[in-house]
């Protein structure tokens, strides 16, 4: 039986950096994204996370890391995201319909009527891509805490482990 608490033991110490990093992935995963919203996968005056909020959140949980300490992330933005909303579109034809001579469009967003009012209704929506990231905490000088570091801002932002950069904290 001590053999196999010794055995669990080593497994835990080789892989925990390795099993917060899947945790963290998997909680992501179950996060409430509101695709489900009405209209079948619309969403409904959603807006798309700040930057400085998701920076204060990455702050919160990497601090929560063993051996990280206090901490600090900076992410540079590639691309700002998108948001596409639905439109109602009417397009109107004059002369024969095999051949028209001209035609015009009209075209308005879509508005529904929600809690706060008139909200829009959004088709598509793109993230934001990070160019990098640089997160300087207090256990920044010790290798593990850089791979368990560099592995959850990895998996949180899409960003390879190149473009993140930990340093140690003065």
């Amino acid at each position: 039986m001590k053999l196999k608490a010794e055995g669990v033991r080593k497994i835990w110490d080789r892989y925990k950096y390795a099993a917060l990093v899947a945790l963290i992935g998997a909680g992501l995963l179950l996060w409430p994204s509101g695709g489900s919203g009405p209209g079948g996968g619309f969403s409904v005056g959603q807006e798309k996370p700040e930057l400085p909020d998701l920076q204060a959140q990455l702050e919160d949980i990497l601090s929560t890391v063993s051996g990280v300490g206090q901490v600090r992330v900076l992410l540079t933005v590639e691309s700002d995201g998108e948001r596409q909303l639905a439109q109602d579109t009417e397009l109107e034809y004059s002369g024969p319909t095999s051949s028209p001579e001209d035609y015009s469009r009209r075209s308005e967003t879509v508005l529904v009527k929600g809690g706060n009012g008139a909200e829009t209704v959004t088709v598509r929506q793109t993230y934001p891509t990070y160019r990098g990231a640089l997160v300087v905490c207090q256990g920044g000088d010790r290798a593990e805490v850089r791979l368990a570091v560099t592995e959850a801002v990895a998996a949180l932002t899409g960003l390879t482990s190149d473009r993140v950069t930990v340093a140690k904290w003065q």
